[in-house]
């Protein structure tokens, strides 16, 4: 069970790991050994997590998450292979309480009329800058 928070836990049962051969330093070890692994997280069918969580999840996990919603971690950085699984709970752990974060709504504002004249004056230098550029008229 990995606890997320004092109200949230994810249970063992819904993730699955899976040991594959990493590439990187261990000499020959790393050809013999399945030290590194992939971790599979359901997102859309977890129990442990609001539906405002899971979505908020699926867009964090982003590239790593598959058209069926199952968030896919891999950590290969470590020579043994505790040491990978342990990385990769942080991160899936680290992922969702990224997700439990609700994003503050964005308030909308005005730019002040100072930056507008700033930006219209700059982009009248800008122009006369272009226009010294040009040639003698052929006129």
């Amino acid at each position: 069970m990995i606890e997320v928070t004092s109200r949230i836990a994810i249970a063992d049962s819904e993730i699955s790991e899976t040991f594959i051969r990493a590439s990187g330093p261990g000499g020959q070890n790393v050809n013999k050994v399945a030290t590194a692994v992939q971790l599979r997280f359901d997102i859309r069918r977890s129990p442990a997590l609001s539906p405002e969580v899971r979505a908020r999840l699926e867009r964090l996990g982003a590239s790593r998450v598959t058209q069926d919603g199952v968030l896919i971690i891999t950590a290969r950085a470590h020579r043994s292979q505790e040491r990978n699984r342990q990385a990769a709970r942080d991160a899936l752990l680290a992922l969702i309480r990224r997700a439990l974060v609700a994003p503050r709504p964005r308030r909308v504002t005005r730019p002040p009329h100072a930056s507008l004249l700033r930006r219209l004056a700059a982009k009248r230098k800008r122009s006369q800058l272009k226009q010294g550029r040009a040639g003698p008229d052929e006129s």
